[in-house]
């Protein structure tokens, strides 16, 4: 049986992961310890995952194990050695970093540094996927030349009618310290790659989401706006007129790609994961595909002060992922994506 380990089993991404290969009968070791709740209070907590987890997959085991730990961890990897290794955990928020930026670092960067290097010392032939994050970029996105449309901006240039690929600059821009910290980690991962000659990516993402997102107003765009549409609550535009773009990827999109990964592994790769351009969305044009799904009104406030770091379009060039990986694709489009989300906040809300 194949054997498993995923960090961050509780989140998004993770918990998507697990289920996915529990399916295909892998034997799958999840790392959690709930720094969700820590870092984004009861919202955040991802217990009510893990606990699903534990009841819905055969193959699923729980490990309580904090990644800052370096000899929990060297320990786990001696005792396991994994033959595939998926690394979701992080701390995911712009602004949260700002204010723990100890925090931030130890767990996205040094945290990446003790998976990579157990893996390194017990199972270097096996594959190792890190969910890195589109912020590597900073804010150069920013800087290309842009058009204001009616509902969102979009680049102005024909170059990037796809979006943004992975040649594109990550040096001399703004990225907030979560940016900074990611940086670090997703060059680490390229670095044991090349140096190492390890089988390893860093997954670029864009918007990551889907049904099991604890979405919070910190993190979690997509997941959070249906949240608080449903609850009939108020949210915050932060800038750019309400026009800024993302492409939304669904979380099974992930694990059908990093399964595409594992059975044919590269060294030290780097792709951008998202949507791409048939499935952004500005915040403006979610607002009415929300109202349209849930026939309730978006009750929102303006603020002119943007995040820091904020991407005003953001889309994922896709060509890299579909030449090395040419049978897979996006089999989520946005309106299941979007669909799927007010379904479970409707569960999660009742109760």
């Amino acid at each position: 049986m194949k054997k498993l380990l995923v960090t961050g089993s509780s989140g998004l991404i993770g918990s998507e992961v697990v289920r996915y290969f529990d399916k295909l009968a892998w034997e799958i070791y999840g790392v959690d310890n709930n720094m969700r709740a820590d870092f984004f209070g009861e919202r955040g907590d991802t217990r009510w995952v893990q606990a699903q987890l534990k009841g819905e997959c055969q193959n699923f085991k729980h490990v309580e194990l904090d990644i800052r730990n370096r000899s929990g961890v060297l320990d786990l990897f001696k005792e396991l050695k994994p033959d595939y290794i998926c690394h979701t955990a992080a701390q995911p928020s712009h602004d949260l970093a700002a204010s723990r930026p100890f925090d931030d670092f130890d767990v996205n960067a040094g945290g990446t540094l003790n998976l990579l290097e157990s893996a390194r010392q017990f199972c270097p032939e096996s594959p190792f996927v890190h969910m890195s994050t589109n912020k590597v970029y900073g804010d150069g996105p920013n800087n290309l030349p842009l058009k204001e449309l009616e509902t969102r901006w979009d680049f102005d240039d024909e170059a990037y009618r796809n979006g943004i690929s992975e040649n594109f600059s990550i040096d001399q821009s703004k990225h907030s310290l979560f940016g900074a910290s990611k940086v670090a980690a997703d060059v680490m991962v390229q670095e044991y790659g090349r140096y190492f000659n390890m089988p390893t990516c860093a997954l670029r993402g864009g918007c990551l989401t889907g049904p099991n997102h604890s979405g919070v107003e910190l993190h979690g765009f997509l997941s959070y706006l249906i949240k608080v549409n449903l609850a009939q609550e108020e949210y915050t535009i932060f800038g750019y007129q309400g026009k800024q773009v993302r492409d939304n990827i669904h979380s099974y999109d992930v694990a059908r790609f990093i399964d595409a990964f594992f059975q044919n592994p590269r060294v030290g790769e780097v792709y951008n994961i998202g949507g791409g351009r048939d499935n952004s969305t500005s915040i403006l044009e979610a607002f009415q595909r929300i109202e349209a799904i849930s026939g309730l009104p978006m009750r929102y406030q303006y603020s002119d002060e943007n995040r820091i770091g904020d991407h005003i379009c953001y889309i994922s060039d896709l060509a890299k992922m579909k030449a090395h990986f040419p049978s897979w694709d996006i089999t989520k489009n946005l309106q299941v994506v979007f669909e799927e989300i007010a379904e479970s906040w409707k569960k999660r809300l009742v109760v």
